[in-house]
């Protein structure tokens, strides 16, 4: 157990375990979106900073099938932010919001040495999606595609330029599947961590391991900062689920089926410590 996943641990709540904590009709969650540890100025523009920020933690109420209806804004600044800094930030924040219906309600700031950001969202759904409800021989798939993140966060390690489309930047995500696709999903998660680090958290809701139909190159399979989907459903439902990804223009990949066995994660941490 790594040692985020041993803090969490010593809470011992059973609201604790999703993407988001479900509670009577509405679904609470809160990411954090710091400097030096999820980005880095020279990375992005503040507009980009504030957006991708919204976008991270909206994508938490997406999966749990949760409308996002209100957003409270934490936000720590340095003391040479400029006042033009400030408004794209808060553009940032307000054009997100406003693409996924969210009202921006409250929230907090504070002076800092560098720019830290932490949103909560709540949402709410009258048919909550969990990471638990997995069963042997379900299948295991994840939405879009998984590496393009790494690829670019790895070129600009190395001072190099991605393009102001990139996925490491521009998160897409996947409302429109959930919308059309909720009822055939058994559990569903943020697949953000990277693929094999959040199959553990899978794994360990469900008691359960995968069998993979191949095996996937490490570099796609420990990828962060995705943002997709990662699911599991039965196989009985698999034609109609793909007929209504197609119509919600959203590729899947299945790349396996659980089955009782242990999982072991074999990717490392991703933030940039």
């Amino acid at each position: 157990m790594n040692l985020e996943n041993y803090f969490i641990s010593l809470f011992e709540n059973k609201h604790i375990g999703d993407d988001g904590a479900y509670i009577d009709g509405r679904v609470y969650s809160k990411d954090a979106f710091f400097e030096g540890v999820h980005f880095k100025k020279c990375w992005m523009s503040h507009y980009q900073i504030a957006y991708k920020a919204m976008s991270v933690n909206i994508s938490d109420a997406i999966v749990m099938n949760a409308k996002p209806k209100y957003a409270l804004l934490s936000v720590a600044m340095p003391k040479d932010i400029t006042k033009s800094q400030m408004v794209e930030l808060s553009n940032g924040f307000k054009d997100c919001a406003k693409r996924y219906g969210v009202e921006i309600i409250g929230g907090d700031t504070i002076a800092n040495t560098k720019l830290d950001i932490t949103i909560t969202i709540i949402s709410e759904t009258k048919k909550p999606l969990f990471r638990h409800g997995l069963k042997p021989n379900n299948l295991i798939a994840y939405t879009g595609e998984v590496g393009k993140s790494a690829k670019d966060l790895k070129k600009l390690f190395n001072l190099g330029k991605i393009h102001k489309k990139s996925k490491f930047v521009n998160i897409k995500l996947r409302d429109k599947f959930i919308a059309h696709c909720d009822r055939y999903l058994n559990a569903a998660m943020d697949l953000s961590d990277g693929l094999g680090s959040d199959l553990g958290k899978l794994a360990n809701a469900n008691a359960l391991g995968f069998r993979f139909y191949k095996k996937m190159p490490k570099s796609l399979f420990c990828s962060a900062e995705e943002y997709e989907i990662l699911f599991g459903f039965d196989k009985r439902h698999k034609k109609a689920l793909l007929r209504r990804a197609k119509l919600a223009k959203t590729p899947i990949n299945i790349i396996g089926e659980c089955i009782r066995k242990n999982y072991k994660n074999v990717c490392k941490a991703h933030h940039f410590q």
